[in-house]
């Protein structure tokens, strides 16, 4: 009689269930395929929405002169270029992303806006972040939580590194709220995003993991009983676009 060998862990990337500890290298062979199109590829695909949708997780977050922020999953720097115009010289952002590519793109594009001195990049993995505990007054991590492998362990180490008074701010695709949208976003992200990231990025397979990726993310109640689960309090989320995206704000008390 033989005995059957356990089941090894899996992951899903996008629709796809691959062992455990390659989904990190997967999702990294991804990022770094389309890093030099990147920001070209999220104006075409969401038509400048994500501009918008990112100058409300700005206005949330409530920075001021001085604070210390992370930008977590922070790519090409949107976000982090703007923070560190809004904690001035006294403060300080750290861009942080587990793809050296994109923190490259991320450090060539604030340098060539003239931003520097207050802003350090750091290649960090974000379920076990290389920082001190209660370090920063901010966290954001925009379109990143959804590629990580353990969410439940990266939004631990963010509680971790975030101050007593701090605030975490998620901005991610979530699930739309009205029916007919789904149906046209589904159509619209299934049918075309994939053809355009072949036609811009030459890979077509990138992007239709991305698509499937957000499919497989948590909806916006699930996310938030997720972050009070980590330790999160007062967790409310804005639905934006009719929940195409959805931007999740946590404190730590």
């Amino acid at each position: 009689m033989t005995r059957e060998s356990p089941e090894k862990p899996t992951a899903d990337f996008g629709f796809t269930k691959v062992p455990l500890q390659e989904k990190k290298q997967r999702v990294a062979e991804v990022f770094h395929s389309v890093a030099n199109k990147y920001d070209l590829m999220n104006d075409v695909m969401s038509f400048g929405m994500h501009r918008l949708w990112k100058k409300f997780t700005l206005a949330q977050s409530n920075v001021r002169p001085g604070q210390v922020i992370l930008d977590l999953a922070g790519g090409t720097g949107d976000l982090a270029a703007e923070f560190a115009k809004k904690v001035g010289k006294e403060g300080h952002v750290v861009l942080a992303d587990i793809n050296e590519k994109m923190l490259q793109q991320g450090r060539m594009r604030l340098l060539d806006q003239g931003i520097v001195g207050n802003v350090t990049f750091v290649q960090a993995d974000a379920e076990s972040l290389p920082f001190p505990d209660n370090y920063f007054d901010c966290i954001t991590i925009a379109f990143g939580l959804r590629n990580v492998t353990d969410k439940a362990a990266a939004l631990k180490s963010m509680y971790r590194v975030l101050k007593p008074g701090g605030k975490l701010l998620v901005l991610e695709f979530s699930k739309p709220v009205m029916p007919l949208l789904s149906s046209l976003y589904d159509a619209y992200s299934f049918n075309i995003i994939p053809k355009l990231g072949g036609l811009i990025t030459n890979d077509e397979k990138s992007y239709q993991y991305l698509v499937e990726s957000i499919r497989m993310h948590p909806d916006q109640e699930t996310l938030k009983s997720l972050l009070q689960t980590c330790g999160f309090e007062d967790v409310k989320y804005n639905n934006l676009t009719g929940g195409v995206v959805a931007l999740h704000v946590g404190h730590k008390y």
